[in-house]
């Protein structure tokens, strides 16, 4: 590396940054870096779907972030998986394709004052990417870039949860990606041929390497952005300072630099960079370039109340695995037929519904999986059982990401004030009973689900809520940090076109932008995202 000098630099190389790098060099007068902190996407376990067991939690993969001690959580801590190689999150997340409902984007463009974010306006940019397994209609696209695969297997533990579903009032669904995701089946996934699908492969391999006005530096960190003052007295960010693991270099955007460091990187950078709290940065010592509130703030999350129940007379996950010759029997079936347990996503059915009746939008959501385990990393258990992992899709809770030094290589504090409202922890006790409730119904009798976990003693709000806080675990899909917003809103990091307010040349693509958190996994609305927002860019530099 030495001082170069580019049109664009794109910070970070995952969800986002793949897309951005993919769309800005198809122009072959304009030259785009790209710097990934993590390396390339050559680990194996990236590449089967259930190596996501083997790549969160290993540095060679995750940040190994984890959240500071939660009220909500009765004082718990969370591991809180981040991608840190080429893919991003998408390298090792749960593979579930899933855009959300349509009202969140109705949302949006209120909160932002901008049609643009409407769902009939949001709906060409996921279909622009997509290639949907049954071909082109009105809600999907094909022969894009983002393959979307039904999955490779099935369960009879998870077909009779579905009937149960249905017996309590949930409709069947086929597709969750039509506007409302209201219904029970199984997710699609994003794979291809039974082999995780992430943006590396999709967006960069092969045609961004090939081309010449495309550069990569990956094991590269940025440390710090570098903003310098116009002659008019506007600010404009003109580049990036990064370790590499030797020295520090400096490269220069001439045009504009995109950070899609992910909901919690691109918080950390900007403050790190003076763009933030001014009270925080001034706490480390950090020059002021920009006050802005609301940069690692307003965080959402969806937390996971994982109910577990023991069945008899059905193969689970936790049975087929407890013997060697059922382990070779799955390591078979992938290797010759891409499909089984290896080819899982972590969750393969899913179900959306009300908490409660009254309700006019689905506000939960099930992943449910024919296998039981105390905790994520942990043995699965010797007895057999499903799990039934429910997350209420529209928290009220926000938290926070706050840098907790000026230096580069320190860990943020990551604090997402789980249950931390009324309304949140009266959603998390209904939907349990809404398990119980599907649990209960004769489809799934003749497997005499007993629960297992949280337990039937506990009936009352109150202890439901606290249980809640004992046993729910994060969905990794954190959002909202650097949010977009209306003029006028004081804590709006971004203006609707996700620029930075007050700095020229700056622009955040990723999770962190959006001003509330969709109705479901977020890694596909993220592409959305830099779809949209690669579209501005090209505009602003004709």
């Amino acid at each position: 590396m030495s001082d170069t000098t580019f049109d664009y630099i794109v910070i970070g190389g995952g969800t986002a940054g793949a897309l951005m790098c993919n769309r800005l060099t198809r122009s072959k007068q304009q030259r785009t870096l790209l710097i990934e902190a993590g390396r390339k996407d050559d680990y194996h376990w990236i590449h089967i779907p259930v190596g996501y067991l083997y790549c969160i939690g290993n540095p060679r993969t995750d940040w190994l972030y984890s959240t500071e001690p939660d009220a909500g959580l009765n004082g718990r801590t969370l591991r809180y998986p981040r991608g840190k190689t080429l893919g991003g999150c998408s390298s090792i997340n749960g593979m579930i394709y899933m855009r959300g409902q349509s009202r969140d984007y109705e949302n949006w463009a209120a909160l932002t004052g901008d049609d643009t974010w409407r769902w009939s306006n949001v709906l060409p940019a996921f279909k622009k990417h997509e290639d949907y397994y049954l071909g082109a209609d009105e809600m999907h696209g094909a022969g894009g870039e983002w393959r979307v695969e039904k999955q490779r297997l099935r369960w009879d533990i998870l077909d009779a949860f579905a009937q149960a579903a249905q017996e309590a009032g949930i409709p069947h669904s086929t597709d969750f990606n039509r506007g409302s995701n209201e219904g029970v089946g199984y997710f699609q996934v994003n794979q291809k041929d039974g082999w995780r699908w992430n943006t590396a492969k999709a967006f960069l391999r092969p045609t961004c390497y090939g081309r010449p006005n495309f550069e990569m530096w990956v094991n590269a960190h940025v440390t710090k952005l570098i903003v310098e003052t116009q002659p008019d007295g506007s600010r404009r960010c003109t580049g990036v300072q990064v370790w590499d693991g030797h020295e520090m270099v400096t490269a220069h955007a001439t045009r504009e630099v995109l950070l899609c460091a992910g909901s919690i990187g691109s918080p950390q950078l900007l403050q790190l960079s003076g763009i933030g709290p001014a009270d925080l940065l001034a706490q480390h010592g950090i020059e002021v370039v920009a006050d802005l509130p609301g940069v690692g703030a307003n965080l959402q999350d969806h937390l996971q109340i994982r109910a577990v129940y023991k069945i008899k007379d059905a193969p689970t996950l936790n049975v087929l695995a407890s013997s060697l010759y059922g382990k070779a029997k799955i390591g078979m079936e992938y290797l010759f037929k891409r499909s089984g347990p290896m080819s899982m996503a972590p969750s393969q059915l899913g179900a959306f519904t009300r908490s409660s009746p009254e309700l006019e939008w689905p506000n939960l959501e099930y992943h449910v999986q024919p296998l039981s385990l105390d905790a994520f990393g942990e043995p699965l258990h010797s007895f057999p059982a499903f799990t039934a992992s429910v997350c209420n899709l529209n928290p009220t809770s926000r938290g926070t990401v706050r840098i907790k030094s000026g230096k580069f290589g320190d860990a943020p504090a990551i604090a997402p004030n789980y249950l931390s409202t009324d309304e949140d922890r009266k959603v998390a006790a209904d939907s349990l009973r809404v398990t119980r409730r599907i649990a209960a119904q004769p489809a799934l009798a003749k497997y005499a689900p007993e629960e297992w976990k949280p337990g039937v003693q506990y009936q009352s709000d109150e202890e439901l809520a606290r249980l809640a806080g004992d046993i729910a675990t994060t969905i990794f899909h954190p959002v909202g940090t650097t949010r977009m917003g209306a003029d006028g809103d004081p804590m709006a990091v971004l203006d609707s076109r996700l620029r930075v307010r007050g700095i020229q040349g700056l622009r955040v693509v990723d999770a962190g932008a959006m001003p509330t958190i969709t109705s479901g996994n977020t890694n596909s609305p993220t592409l959305m995202l830099a779809e949209k927002a690669s579209e501005w860019v090209r505009e602003a530099a004709l």
